[in-house]
């Protein structure tokens, strides 16, 4: 797997590797190689993995069909929100805070 670095931004690089590799799966693959896994536990694991993809698939196709409605969808890009004005931090004597002593 290839990544490329532009402008020496490695940060951004790593975050777009960690995204590949945790979408390819190999995060997942690793920690259920960390230990042995029993063969029945093998065959429970890809049957509950084969039942989900099914009902993945139903899913998306009962969607396309119109028979249920899809979920609604996010945006993108969150539209403008109100922000609270900003303050400039204060020391408490500047902020008419009363100091005991």
């Amino acid at each position: 797997m290839q990544v490329l670095v532009r402008d020496n931004n490695i940060d951004q690089a790593l975050r777009v590797l960690k995204k590949r590799l945790q979408r390819e799966g190999v995060f997942r693959e690793m920690k259920r190689r960390r230990s042995f896994e029993k063969p029945s536990e093998k065959r429970a694991r890809e049957k509950s993995e084969a039942v989900r993809r099914a009902r993945k698939l139903a899913r998306k196709q009962a969607i396309r069909d119109g028979l249920i409605a899809a979920p609604p969808r996010k945006p993108k890009f969150p539209t403008s929100r109100p922000s609270a004005p900003r303050q400039s931090p204060q020391s408490p004597q500047q902020a008419g805070g009363t100091r005991e002593t």
